[in-house]
């Protein structure tokens, strides 16, 4: 995330975005939030495909947008954090004035997205219908073998206080496989990996950093936590070993 980019003034939209359960009530199309999978066409799921295709248009980071830009004749608009806000205004004033709109987001948005979804529902009118997608952390979990239930997972991938996620992390460490989505480029899997030695964690334990995941260059590195929180050491807060579409697991004892 750029360092220019600052969310932290105001109250956090992922807050908005899970205040309430959706309604099964809907006055109107509503707006949908669509999970693109982690890159690969393969794992869009027919149902966000279809919500893309039929859309009038289109919003999302343009990282996320060119994914999917072959799928629709919808009008694209595209945002990096700068201008996020003024493309989202210029969604709403399409949307308000009846054209069907469809917000994607990498991934699944239950996973990471809320903030991006609460800005959504923050600047439109209607209704806005979450639809899943395929996230890499689905996909980091069946590579490391880490079922979910037996799991913990949290996302750094967001603006604000990640120290709530990270005393997590420290708290099942050992106990409990651990998937993280880390932070470019100040929370790297190095740099979790490091906070976890710091507070006490073995460094013999299984780590794997899992990059570009389902990518055609899709990379695994099957190190210790020892080995990985020394890789500090290759990393400042603008560049890391790894990239930044990696997860982090680490297996527990």
């Amino acid at each position: 995330m750029s360092e220019d980019y600052d969310l932290d003034a105001g109250p956090d939209p992922a807050s908005l975005a899970a205040s309430e359960p959706e309604s099964g009530d809907v006055d109107g199309e509503p707006v949908y939030a669509v999970g693109v999978g982690p890159g690969n066409p393969e794992y869009l799921t027919p149902r966000g495909e279809r919500a893309i295709r039929e859309a009038d248009v289109v919003v999302g980071f343009e990282t996320v947008v060119e994914f999917v830009a072959d799928r629709t004749d919808a009008d694209l608009l595209t945002c990096g954090y700068r201008d996020e806000g003024e493309t989202l205004e210029a969604f709403a004033a399409r949307v308000g004035d009846g054209a069907s709109g469809t917000a994607v987001l990498m991934g699944d948005p239950n996973h990471s997205g809320y903030q991006f979804v609460g800005k959504v529902e923050a600047a439109v009118e209607r209704p806005v219908r979450v639809i899943p997608g395929i996230s890499s952390l689905q996909v980091a979990a069946s590579r490391a073998r880490t079922p979910m239930e037996d799991t913990a997972f949290v996302t750094l991938h967001k603006s604000g206080d990640i120290s709530p996620g990270l005393r997590r992390l420290r708290d099942a460490v050992g106990e409990r496989h651990l998937l993280v989505l880390p932070r470019p480029y100040d929370w790297m899997p190095e740099d979790v990996a490091a906070d976890l030695l710091d507070a006490g964690a073995s460094p013999s334990l299984e780590a794997l950093v899992l990059e570009r995941l389902t990518h055609d260059d899709e990379a695994i590195t099957r190190t210790t936590l020892g080995s990985l929180g020394a890789r500090t050491a290759d990393s400042d807060a603008r560049s890391s070993p790894f990239s930044d579409l990696s997860v982090l697991a680490v297996r527990r004892e």
